[in-house]
């Protein structure tokens, strides 16, 4: 029984800080002064949200794609 407690809190040590790396969604995002894009995971103040996106590769790629943020 002991072993299997030990076992239980060792995946717990090991799985909790990868859980806490998994972001939430994505988004691009126009500032509106410089007027350049980036990808991000908040919306800052003074920043136009071009839109949200589950994965950073799938935000780049419309990023990419934006004639906005062509520049």
């Amino acid at each position: 029984m002991r072993k299997y407690a030990v076992a239980a809190v060792l995946i717990g040590v090991f799985v909790t800080p990868a859980l806490a790396l998994v972001a939430g969604p994505y988004f691009v995002g126009l500032n509106t002064t410089t007027h350049t894009c980036s990808v991000v995971t908040k919306m800052e103040t003074g920043m136009k949200m071009m839109g949200k996106y589950k994965t950073k590769s799938a935000a780049e790629k419309a990023m990419a794609g934006m004639k906005e943020c062509k520049g």
